[in-house]
């Protein structure tokens, strides 16, 4: 009865180990697909430092103010998918793991946040959220894109629309799902996007926050 219980208990812990190098493995996979930042590599082509500018946010709502907004809707496009992508690759890889998808979206999120090549200073990760989103339910995302651009065009601010966003996925999607383990994976993007905003809180405070219709107008672009 001891040895079966030892080999059970070693299966066990064998099929658990599995798990944990698939999540491992989609984690690193998905973080360097969200390090590609094509923000970064059109401003290189079109010479202009988008780190200095506007926000210094390498991202498409920096892009846009700062290099118009054919660019960044380039950007937000590419932001996006990768994050969608991911979370798609990841369910077709390893469709047993419940949790795979979010996993793997965060990380590509924090991937675009956090770009091991650019000193771990990357974009603030909002588009890539809203890739995720997307792709884990995609009518929630096309309700909530809605709403962003509704209140964006109400406050004139972008980041208001972007912290209703970040603060209700992660809690819509675990009553949804019946699962606070699902949230609070959500939550770890959430967190971090909140604070890599903190300055545009502080700004719009202070009255210098870069508004919707500044961009349109295209005050801050560089030339």
């Amino acid at each position: 009865m001891f040895f079966y219980i030892l080999c059970y208990n070693v299966i066990l812990n064998q099929q658990k180990a599995v798990y944990v190098l698939r999540y491992l493995l989609v984690v690193a996979a998905a973080y360097l697909l969200g390090c590609s930042n094509l923000a970064l590599y059109i401003s290189r082509i079109k010479k202009v430092d988008v780190r200095a500018g506007g926000s210094g946010n390498l991202g498409a709502s920096n892009a846009t103010a700062l290099m118009g907004w054919p660019v960044g809707i380039l950007v937000a496009v590419h932001d996006i998918g990768k994050a969608a992508m991911a979370v798609i690759l990841a369910r077709m890889v390893f469709p047993d793991l419940v949790y795979i998808g979010a996993v793997a979206g965060v990380a590509c999120t924090l991937g675009h946040i956090f770009p091991f090549y650019l000193k771990f200073k990357g974009g603030k990760g909002f588009a890539s959220y809203i890739g995720m989103t997307l792709a884990l339910n995609w009518k929630l995302a096309l309700v909530i894109m809605a709403l962003v651009l509704l209140v964006t065009v109400v406050t004139d601010y972008i980041v208001v629309g972007t912290t209703m966003t970040i603060l209700s996925v992660p809690v819509y999607l675990g009553i949804a799902e019946h699962s606070i383990l699902l949230a609070l994976i959500l939550c770890v993007a959430t967190v971090v996007i909140i604070y890599k905003h903190r300055m545009n809180y502080v700004r719009i405070y202070n009255g210098t926050e870069i508004g919707l219709r500044s961009v349109i107008k295209g005050k801050h672009r560089v030339k």
